[in-house]
């Protein structure tokens, strides 16, 4: 079920809220866990189980790690085996037979949706009780809830236990909360069905371009698109999943700042998908000795985490390739470019880290490797005839207006003068917020293009 559908918004989502706040306190949380299985089962009827065994058996290892120690290599190794057959399998055995030349048959599984999202938390969960930093949860239902809570089930952010802790035993909900939670809800779906569904159409086109009908002009533009787009489209699931854990009483934490004003690859990602980078850098980086080491223990350890954090996104080379990507590239700032990134002017930082960015971008996006490089050889003149044609020019004519807005909705300002209007101009900011909220139900209305990038993740 997705959170940008007619039937989320207009039936489930009423629905849910009006039993959670016509419960009793100590019948919330069995609302909120039979409403999240409900909305898991309605796109994974079978995997729920999965999940619900996920959440089962990390409850049960916890409470015996708990007095022994020795169980959290098994626990750790239970979860990430789950993660693995389902996701890398199919990977594993395709790599083999390139390698070796040979034909091992195996049959293909459906991806369960959130697995990357909810093994994360149960692993966090795992490792916090064992370093003593939490205590062991004695309910198996408010447990559950914890991994299946269905605001951030699906593509999170990563919510560890110790953020919630207090909040699944002892939360409230007012109207002030609930207003908050609903423009931030508003705000994401506008993200979603107006810039990234329609950003996204752009470079679904382009990408269908033979060679003879593209330019280095068209591909730029197709990446900037791309660029845009899995930035609301994620970001914009994120406000979403915030919105909906302030209506229900709970506090997410933020899980983009801005990325695109970044003015290095380091600050790019302290600003991008923060729940997962927070994550690695907790219970792998820091683990492994973090930067607190000699410079090749450093540079090693940078790339151990990279190139899981690349494998983690997607079972394919072209992700790998893409984790490693950035892990050279912050080696490269770390110990050689610093210095001469700090003495550029402001602009040529921002431009720096936006091309480096969109060249990632085509890693990400692709469906391997092959097609990467490619596409990266059209952005600078490699297998396209012309510097522009007339496919550029269209595309710059039809477009022009939707890249500019996506680029400037991408900064703090618009935020900023949309919290001005709100606090300051309450009238105007509510006619703002329900003018997104009626644009965006007509566009779902009338498109059925609306997917979701990070479900596959």
């Amino acid at each position: 079920m997705l959170f940008s559908s007619i039937f989320f918004i207009f039936s489930f989502l009423p629905a849910v809220l009006l039993i959670y706040y016509l419960s009793p306190m100590r019948y919330k949380n069995i609302v909120l866990l039979i409403a999240s299985i409900i909305f898991y089962s309605w796109g994974e009827p079978i995997y729920v189980f999965l999940m619900l065994f996920s959440a089962t058996f990390n409850y049960s290892m916890a409470k015996d790690l708990y007095n022994n120690k020795k169980n959290l290599i098994f626990t750790v190794i239970v979860n990430l085996f789950i993660l693995s057959f389902f996701k890398y399998y199919g990977f594993l055995i395709d790599t083999v037979n390139s390698l070796f030349n040979s034909n091992i048959e195996y049959t293909s599984l459906a991806l369960p949706i959130g697995i990357s999202f909810y093994t994360f938390q149960g692993l966090s969960y795992i490792i916090d009780v064992y370093r003593g930093n939490i205590k062991v949860q004695n309910s198996l239902i408010n447990f559950t809830l914890y991994l299946c809570l269905f605001p951030q089930l699906i593509a999170g952010p990563i919510v560890k236990y110790k953020d919630i802790e207090l909040q699944l035993n002892k939360r409230s909900t007012n109207l002030v909360l609930i207003g908050h939670g609903t423009i931030r809800f508003i705000m994401g779906l506008g993200k979603k069905v107006l810039l990234a569904n329609n950003l996204g159409l752009v470079y679904t086109q382009i990408m269908a371009l033979s060679p003879g009908e593209s330019s280095v002009v068209v591909s730029w533009i197709g990446i900037i698109a791309y660029t845009m787009q899995i930035y609301f489209d994620f970001s914009g699931y994120s406000d979403m999943a915030i919105g909906l854990g302030k209506m229900f009483g709970f506090e997410f934490m933020e899980n983009f700042n801005y990325p695109y004003i970044s003015k290095s690859i380091t600050e790019f990602w302290r600003r991008w998908h923060i729940s997962l980078s927070t994550w690695f850098k907790e219970y792998l980086y820091i683990p492994l000795g973090g930067n607190r080491v000699a410079t090749p223990r450093h540079i090693f350890n940078l790339l151990v985490v990279w190139s899981l954090t690349g494998l983690w996104h997607g079972a394919s080379w072209n992700f790998v390739v893409w984790g490693l990507y950035y892990g050279v590239l912050l080696i490269l700032e770390k110990y050689l470019l610093s210095d001469l990134i700090e003495k550029l002017p402001s602009w040529a930082k921002h431009v720096y880290t936006l091309v480096i960015v969109m060249i990632g971008w085509v890693f990400f996006s692709s469906e391997n490797l092959t097609t990467a490089l490619q596409y990266i050889g059209h952005m600078f003149g490699i297998g396209v005839s012309s510097f522009s044609n007339m496919t550029a020019l269209y595309y710059l004519r039809t477009n022009f207006v939707l890249l500019l807005f996506g680029g400037f909705i991408s900064t703090p300002l618009p935020f900023s003068l949309l919290g001005d209007f709100c606090g300051k101009r309450g009238v105007i900011g509510i006619l703002l917020i329900f003018g997104i909220f009626i644009l965006s139900i007509g566009y779902l209305v009338y498109s059925s293009y609306n997917p979701f990038l990070y479900f596959r993740f």
